[in-house]
């Protein structure tokens, strides 16, 4: 008679072995990992996989810990920080064995300043998150080459310093790691001895997978309000692992979810585009409905804590401001463009707040409240519109 495993009582386990060796910033990140690591298990009952990534401003934070925990816990894990692109290749194809879970560590050596000649690695992490994908490349000796394509799918976990790149941070579940205080204690991990007791938990795993492979292959679990796009794709699998272990885990992930992906939210700085449309409409065309190019940059440069004034080492101007925003369009389609504004003093060429209205309705984070949002004054003379 087959056992029945227990899949809440098995993930509790999980979570607790990473409690052992692990300090994670909140309770949504021990939820998560564990999470992450079963769904690695059920990766064919999926259409994509999230990437886990463990950043942190400096070293010495328990990201490679974290990994060295997750890789006792994950299928066929493969430590790959220093594996070739061809390499990944042919283990994710299945060519040398079973499909792996890459661990990569010191991801900043791949995507940061120093990153140097990795665009076929950097390729390969973007291309796995989606089922399908495959990564074509020309194998062969000489002239008797052949394109051949090799599969990309497959669990992606990450560790380094600072950042990644947003097409990396928005299909991945991050968590912001930080030194451990003085009263935060974490049992030493001896490989000797606890690589062997994770393993025991990975094959328990592995078994339970495998009893509710179809439970999972054909859910589509119910996701928190305004939880949708890109961090619905990441969290489906997550919540369809925790519906299919029971117990409290459905309601914790949910949990887990809204807390972790309002904390990417909220870190989240967008691009130079995005800074440039919030600051107009938060700090310059506030209670006004134009004004010309000379007085919005005078604000823009005005501003603290604003990359305006020092772009490369010169400040925005009327050239590069209008290309900028060149690339957004009105309502009804138009490029945002200057138009001309009759003042005081004559026709000046400038910018008006309805055709900005619906890139910043698209692109840009919740208004601030109106006591933070204060236009600033220009230091040159007022205009009078």
């Amino acid at each position: 008679m087959t056992e029945t495993i227990d899949g809440a009582a098995l993930l509790d386990e999980v979570e607790a072995f990473h409690r052992r060796f692990n300090v994670f910033p909140h309770e949504a990140a021990y939820v998560a990992v564990a999470l992450w690591d079963a769904h690695a298990h059920l990766l064919d009952c999926f259409d994509s996989t999230p990437r886990l990534a463990f950043l942190s401003p400096e070293p010495g934070s328990g990201k490679s810990r974290a990994l060295d925990v997750v890789e006792t816990l994950v299928p066929r894990s493969m430590a790959a920080a220093d594996a070739s692109a061809a390499a990944l290749f042919r283990s994710v194809a299945g060519i040398d064995g079973g499909r792996p879970t890459i661990l990569f560590d010191e991801i900043d050596t791949i995507f940061g300043p120093k990153a140097g000649d990795n665009e076929q690695l950097r390729g390969f992490i973007n291309a796995g998150h989606a089922r399908g994908r495959v990564m074509y490349r020309c194998v062969g000796d000489g002239s008797n080459q052949q394109v051949q394509g090799f599969p990309s799918y497959c669990a992606v976990a990450v560790a380094g310093l600072g950042s990644l790149p947003d097409t990396i941070l928005t299909r991945s579940v991050i968590i912001r790691m930080r030194r451990r205080a003085r009263n935060e204690k974490a049992e030493p991990f001896r490989t000797r001895i606890h690589i062997r007791e994770g393993n025991e938990i990975r094959d328990r795993l592995a078994k339970w997978a495998e009893s509710v492979e179809k439970q999972v292959a054909g859910a589509f679990p119910a996701l928190p309000d305004g939880v949708t796009d890109r961090p619905a794709d990441v969290w489906e699998p997550l919540l369809a692992v925790a519906d299919a272990a029971g117990g409290e885990w459905p309601h914790r992930a949910r949990e887990a979810c809204v807390t972790l992906v309002n904390a990417s939210r909220a870190n989240d700085k967008g691009s130079i585009g995005i800074r440039l449309l919030t600051d107009l409409r938060d700090h310059v065309l506030i209670g006004i409905d134009r004004l010309p190019t000379v007085a919005i940059l005078d604000r823009l440069n005005a501003l603290d804590d604003a990359p305006w004034a020092d772009l490369n080492g010169k400040p925005l101007d009327n050239r590069r401001l209008s290309r900028m925003l060149g690339d957004y369009v009105t309502a009804e389609g138009d490029p945002v463009v200057s138009r001309n504004i009759r003042t005081a003093g004559g026709v000046l060429k400038g910018f008006f707040a309805k055709d900005l209205e619906d890139a910043w309705a698209r692109y840009c984070p919740p208004p601030r409240s109106a006591t933070s949002a204060t236009p600033l004054h220009p230091s040159s003379e007022q205009l009078n519109l």
